[in-house]
């Protein structure tokens, strides 16, 4: 897909991954708009691109279906959605007082990241759909698991979980979506440099990057964009989840 002209929604786009995803859909000359809770950074983000911002909460009805609405007013019918937002709390099942990993953390990471991927997904795909795109190809859909997903850490019960549904969502959505000429491709990303590992010593994110075969560094929010471009960029993508992580398997802890 031609991204020229074409509007599309990133979620999580006021930072890390998806304002690096954003600003690289705006210079291929895309009509973004970023769907975001942290209004203030998402609006400036916006702005710096050309696009524009709405708060969104990801896991509810009425929200997702309002933004899409007023997005869809501002720039036209969404071909492409690219997820990006999440959480990823750190908490053991049991933790070392004996306390239960408390129930309600685990809940809002499985409604944020899985439950608002598929949120996100059914209605940018009800909206397109009706909007009637001709042609081969009528959108993309890019998801953002984890490589935790596959190798989650000592703490990471609910944040794996939450990815592993993202990867186990990817090929029925695929398929439901495949008559409507809409594909859904998932990136696992490894160690990437977000803000909260920004927040790390420079020692810490040193000491995590030498944890990756090669290239021996964190990954960049800009590789993860341009993994997004390469899957717009070619239609035989599509039901496939990508890992993103410089040959990385995840230690225990």
């Amino acid at each position: 897909m031609d991204l020229n002209g074409v509007a599309a929604i990133v979620t999580g786009g006021a930072s890390g991954l998806g304002n690096a995803t954003a600003t690289m859909l705006a210079a291929a000359g895309a009509k973004v708009a970023i769907f975001d809770l942290n209004e203030d950074v998402g609006a400036r983000a916006a702005q710096t691109i050309g696009g524009a911002f709405f708060k969104v909460n990801v896991a509810d009805d009425a929200s997702v279906s309002d933004a899409i609405a007023a997005a869809q007013a501002v720039h036209g019918p969404a071909r492409v959605l690219v997820n990006c937002a999440g959480v990823a709390p750190a908490i053991r099942i049991v933790n070392k007082e004996g306390q239960p990993h408390p129930l309600d953390a685990f809940r809002k990471t499985v409604e944020v990241n899985l439950i608002g991927t598929f949120n996100m997904i059914s209605k940018f795909a009800a909206a397109l759909i009706a909007a009637g795109i001709e042609g081969e190809e009528a959108g993309v859909v890019v998801n953002t698991a984890s490589v935790a997903a596959y190798d989650g850490q000592i703490g990471q019960a609910a944040y794996a979980s939450s990815k592993g549904g993202v990867v186990g969502l990817t090929l029925p959505a695929a398929r439901d979506l495949a008559q409507h000429r809409i594909r859904v491709v998932t990136i696992a990303p490894g160690i990437f440099l977000t803000p909260m590992l920004m927040g790390l010593p420079q020692a810490a994110q040193d000491s995590l990057g030498t944890q990756v075969p090669h290239p021996s560094r964190l990954g960049k929010p800009e590789e993860y964009a341009q993994m997004v471009a390469a899957i717009v960029a070619n239609p035989m993508l599509n039901g496939e989840v990508i890992r993103l992580d410089g040959a990385i398997r995840m230690a225990p802890r």
